[in-house]
């Protein structure tokens, strides 16, 4: 039997967001009414718009360190701190922070939809009327919790910072989530998936977005290619035994699609497949990488 092969998952539109033009290094998108332009290291080829346009930027990144920097208003340009982007009846909040991140990952469109769809199996499968439970691990700003809640999963929401915890129920609230529609748990992803395993804790999904490093709450150090395995080890036995389903990403690991591939396929039988997640330029002429993603699912 052929194995899977890698490729490039499609992109859904996002409302209020764009990626203009890339290249030299950085990339100048439209997020909600404003122009950002970023540093991205992929981004390794010639621009595509002018040198103008790219000056005409509300906001401007410039890195002071090589682990941070600082975002420049164009003159005259008064930006707020933080506003609001929206995606369907969702609304995440937008901050730009001295990492270059702005508290969203457009990106990751294509596992949003996903994930739904796969929502919308299980309970098709199931002929169950209650919330499929779905871990969400590595959650940040919890994007993907608000629109899989919408969704009508169950999310238990996990991540080891206080400051990304607080930004992601903040965007529930302003999307219309009751206080208790999510599980919130501040703790160190491993050990909170070896306590689930302990009390014999089962879902119907996982998502997994780690960074390629970290610090957990407790200093505990996360690494990438040396953890990853074992947390998927982990993850196979808090999944139900009915249908289910696992997304990996990850941005900026020295590994490949075809690692994902040979990782998820430890999960058992399923179906698999993995590449890269992308961000299409406007205009439809070129695509600029943005992470590796795996995809599992049993039906």
């Amino acid at each position: 039997m052929e194995p899977p092969r890698p490729r490039v998952f499609p992109h859904p539109p996002l409302d209020g967001y764009a990626l203009l033009d890339s290249g030299h290094g950085e990339k100048l998108e439209r997020v909600g009414p404003w122009v950002l332009r970023r540093p991205d290291p992929q981004a390794m080829w010639s621009p595509g718009r002018s040198a103008a346009e790219w000056d005409a930027a509300d906001l401007i990144f410039e890195r002071t360190s090589d682990r941070g920097g600082d975002w420049r208003a164009r003159g005259g340009v008064r930006v707020p701190a933080s506003w609001e982007l929206p995606e369907g009846d969702a609304r995440f909040v937008i901050r730009p922070t001295p990492f270059k991140h702005i508290g969203l990952f457009p990106e990751q469109a294509s596992n949003w939809a996903w994930t739904a769809e796969r929502l919308e199996a299980h309970r098709a499968a199931t002929g169950q009327d209650e919330r499929p439970a779905l871990l969400n691990l590595f959650a940040y700003t919890g994007a993907a919790t608000v629109l899989a809640t919408q969704a009508g999963a169950f999310v238990t929401h996990v991540d080891s910072s206080r400051p990304a915890l607080r930004w992601a129920r903040e965007n529930a609230d302003r999307s219309g989530l009751h206080p208790d529609a999510v599980r919130w748990i501040e703790d160190d992803v491993p050990r909170f998936i070896a306590r689930e395993r302990r009390r014999g804790k089962r879902y119907a999904g996982i998502l997994l977005d780690p960074p390629p490093y970290g610090r957990g709450a407790r200093n505990e150090k996360w690494e990438f290619e040396s953890d990853i395995a074992g947390l998927i080890e982990s993850c196979r036995d808090v999944l139900h035994d009915g249908p289910t389903f696992v997304v990996l990403s990850c941005y900026a690991v020295g590994t490949s699609p075809l690692a994902f591939l040979n990782l998820l396929s430890e999960l058992g039988d399923g179906e698999l497949e993995a590449g890269e997640l992308a961000l299409p330029e406007e205009d439809g002429t070129r695509w600029l990488p943005a992470g590796l993603c795996g995809r599992w699912w049993r039906a």
